[in-house]
C-alpha cells in the first residue's frame, strides 16, 4: 500500500447502506423457500383421480368405498391395470381418458380386461371405439331426477352438478338409458354384449369430492362403482403412449439450417461488437472546469448521502501525500513508513497518527469536522518541526 492508497474500514457502513438489499433478499428467500415446500407438498392432480383430496378429486369416494369393503386400486398404465385384474367377473373397471392417453386398440383392449367397465366422460373418438351406437349431446345442467331401474341410480333419487349427455343412434341396440334431461339426451348409458356391461358415464359430478355430498350423489357413486369385490380405477398417463420415433425423427427440416445460420450469426455479430472494444482512452473536458467547482459538487454529494467516510478518505489521501513530501519520503512510501516517520518528527503515539489518518470513522458531521481539524493541525505541526 503507498501513500497514495489509504484503506480504512468501511464494513459498517457498508453493511448500513446495503442493510435493505440485505433484508429484502432474505424476505424474497423466505417467499420463495414457502412457496416451494406449499408447492410440493399440494402437487396437482388430475381430476377424478382417488389420491387426488382437491375438490375435483375422487378421494373421498375412493375412501368410503374401501370403507365397506371394495378394494380399490388406482391405476396410471395399461400394464398395471392388466396386472390388477385377477378376477374379470368380480371387478369394475372405471377409466377416465382425459388426456386423451389411449389409442384405439388400446382402449378397446382396456374394456375387455373386466366385466363390468365404466367409462368415464368419453369423446368421439372413444365412442367410435368402443361405443359407435353412442353420441355425445352436449352439457346437461342437474340436477336429474332417477329415471331408469338401475339400482345405484334408483337409490339416489337426485343426482346433481353437471354432466355430459348422450344419444343413442343405434335404434337396434338393446341399451340401458339414465338419467335423462329430455330430447333423448342421457347421462348415463349402458350397454350389454356377451354378458359384459359397459356404462357411459356423463354424469361424473357425484365422484367429485365437492359434490359427493350433494342430494343423492353419494349414493349414486358408492352404487355404481362398489358393485363388485374390487375396483380398478384407471387414469391413463404419459406411461401409456408409445413413440418409436426419436427426437431427430420429430424435429422439423428447417431446424438444423436455422440453427446454423442463428450460430453464424452470433459469431459474427462477436467479431463485430468485439473489435469496438479496446482500451480505454483517456480525453480531455472541451472545457475547463475549477477545482473548486468539482470540489464544492463532490462535497455537496457526499452530504446528501452521507457519506463521512468517503469524504475523510479524500481529506486524508492529500493529507498523506503532503506528509510524504514533508518527511522526504519517495513516492512508494506506504502509509505505515508515513506514520513512523510522523511519528518521530511530532514526538505523537503511532496509534494515535494511524488512528487519524487510517482508522477512525466519522459517526456525525461534527466528528467529520473535528478529523478534518486534526489532519490540518497535524500537517502543521509537522511542517512546523521542519521548517521551524
Amino acid at each position: 500500500m503507498t501513500a497514495t492508497e489509504v484503506v480504512t474500514p468501511r464494513l459498517r457502513s457498508t453493511a448500513k447502506r446495503a442493510a435493505f438489499w440485505i433484508v429484502g433478499g432474505v424476505v424474497l428467500l423466505v417467499i420463495a423457500v414457502v412457496a416451494l415446500a406449499t408447492l410440493g407438498g399440494a402437487q396437482e392432480r388430475a381430476p377424478l383421480d382417488p389420491q387426488n383430496a382437491a375438490p375435483a378429486g375422487g378421494m373421498a369416494v375412493a375412501e368410503v368405498l374401501r370403507q365397506q369393503g371394495v378394494d380399490v386400486i388406482p391405476t396410471s398404465s395399461l400394464e398395471d391395470t392388466r396386472d390388477a385384474i385377477d378376477s374379470p367377473a368380480q371387478t369394475t373397471l372405471f377409466l377416465y381418458d382425459a388426456g386423451l392417453y389411449l389409442t384405439d386398440e388400446k382402449l378397446r383392449e382396456a374394456v375387455d380386461l373386466a366385466d363390468t367397465v365404466i367409462i368415464a366422460e368419453p369423446g368421439f373418438t372413444e365412442l367410435q371405439a368402443v361405443a359407435p351406437g353412442v353420441a355425445q349431446a352436449g352439457t346437461v345442467a342437474g340436477p336429474i331426477d332417477a329415471d331408469c331401474d338401475l339400482g345405484a341410480v334408483q337409490r339416489a333419487g337426485v343426482i346433481s352438478g353437471e354432466a355430459q349427455g348422450y344419444r343413442l343412434i343405434d335404434e337396434k341396440s338393446d341399451a340401458l338409458l339414465c338419467l335423462g334431461s329430455g330430447d333423448g339426451v342421457y347421462s348415463l348409458v349402458g350397454l350389454e354384449d356377451d354378458g359384459r356391461r359397459l356404462f357411459v358415464l356423463g354424469a361424473t359430478a357425484p365422484l367429485t369430492n365437492e359434490l359427493a355430498i350433494a342430494d343423492g350423489n353419494a349414493a349414486f357413486a358408492l352404487g355404481l362403482l362398489g358393485e363388485n369385490e374390487t375396483l380398478v380405477w384407471y387414469l391413463p398417463s404419459f406411461a401409456d403412449v408409445e413413440s418409436t420415433e426419436s427426437i431427430g425423427e420429430l424435429t422439423p427440416g428447417w431446424v438444423g439450417p436455422l440453427m446454423v445460420l442463428l450460430a453464424l450469426v452470433f459469431v459474427a455479430a462477436a467479431i463485430w461488437r468485439g473489435r469496438r472494444l479496446g482500451p480505454l482512452v483517456i480525453e480531455g473536458l472541451p472545457v475547463v472546469v475549477r477545482s473548486s467547482e468539482t470540489m464544492l459538487g463532490r462535497a455537496r454529494l457526499y452530504q446528501k448521502s452521507s457519506a463521512r467516510l468517503r469524504a475523510l478518505d479524500a481529506l486524508r489521501v492529500g493529507t498523506v501525500q503532503r506528509l510524504a513530501a514533508l518527511c522526504g519520503l519517495p513516492s512508494t512510501a506506504t502509509v505505515d513508513d508515513v506514520i513512523v516517520a510522523v511519528s518521530a518528527l511530532t514526538g505523537a503515539q503511532p496509534n494515535a497518527v494511524r488512528s487519524l489518518l487510517v482508522d477512525a470513522d466519522p459517526a456525525s458531521d461534527r466528528d467529520l469536522i473535528d478529523y478534518s481539524d486534526a489532519l490540518l493541525t497535524l500537517e502543521r505541526d509537522v511542517a512546523a518541526r521542519i521548517r521551524p
